[in-house]
């Protein structure tokens, strides 16, 4: 199975820790976010992986020759000359994933969570989407609404009343509010969908969802109890270590 790490990004609210390393190296409980990810990545059974870089790229490079790639095929998604965001991300990569119809499970590497990820990647396989996106109940002021069905149909700020794609009528009777976890699982149809001139460069994966999600298939895994924490900000470092250290004792 394959796979996408996000691990490309500047980390500017992790500062000052990201003025000397990137994001993706920033230690939890002994060991760099990027490594949970790797590490959770191949326990679920993926052994083929793409990471994407840009901020302080050698380290990454460095860091993964030390460890032998953790016994797995990685490829490396050179954005050192531009960074491209998550959606502009993803197509750099299309060479990776668009040689045949399996999917790819896409990971942003600051996130850390309990979800069974070959659980969600099956999921995908069975519904046959064009991506599915991991979504749960917590509180946020932006939600991703999804019909009945699952089906992604829009997006709401709760705060400003924004919502999107351009022109949707947002109705709480119809639909139901879920946060985006920065998971999802991909096929490589997806591409046809990022040919048009308006997906080149730099651009986000969620803007493409909303914009193409009333021509296209994108479907919601939907989680009531997911545990999720985003290594956004220096304060949650301590969360996610407490986050790691409960589930080692666990196991």
């Amino acid at each position: 199975m394959k796979a996408m790490i996000f691990a490309a990004g500047l980390g500017s609210r992790l500062k000052p820790l990201t003025d000397t390393m990137p994001k993706a190296l920033v230690p939890i409980a002994g060991r760099p976010m990027l490594e949970h990810v790797i590490l959770k990545l191949k326990a679920s059974g993926f052994t083929e992986i793409v990471i994407n870089i840009h901020h302080f790229s050698e380290q990454i490079l460095d860091f993964l020759k030390a460890n032998d790639n953790f016994g797995l095929t990685i490829h490396i998604s050179d954005e050192r000359d531009l960074l491209l965001d998550t959606g502009g991300g993803v197509k750099k990569a299309r060479t990776f994933f668009e040689n045949s119809n399996e999917p790819f499970l896409v990971h942003n590497v600051d996130i850390l969570s309990d979800i069974d990820l070959k659980e969600l990647y099956d999921y995908h396989l069975q519904n046959s989407g064009v991506a599915t996106l991991l979504a749960s109940q917590r509180k946020t002021s932006r939600y991703l609404l999804f019909d009945t069905e699952k089906k992604l149909c829009g997006w709401i700020n709760k705060d400003t009343g924004q919502v999107k794609p351009d022109g949707f009528q947002y109705d709480e009777s119809l639909y139901r509010e879920y946060a985006f976890s920065g998971i999802h699982v991909l096929s490589p149809a997806i591409f046809q969908w990022m040919d048009a001139p308006h997906w080149e460069g730099k651009f986000s994966i969620m803007d493409f969802y909303l914009a193409t999600c009333r021509q296209t298939a994108f479907f919601g895994f939907l989680s009531e109890e997911l545990h999720l924490i985003d290594i956004g900000k220096p304060e949650t470092l301590a969360k996610a270590e407490e986050f790691i250290k409960g589930f080692e004792s666990l196991k």
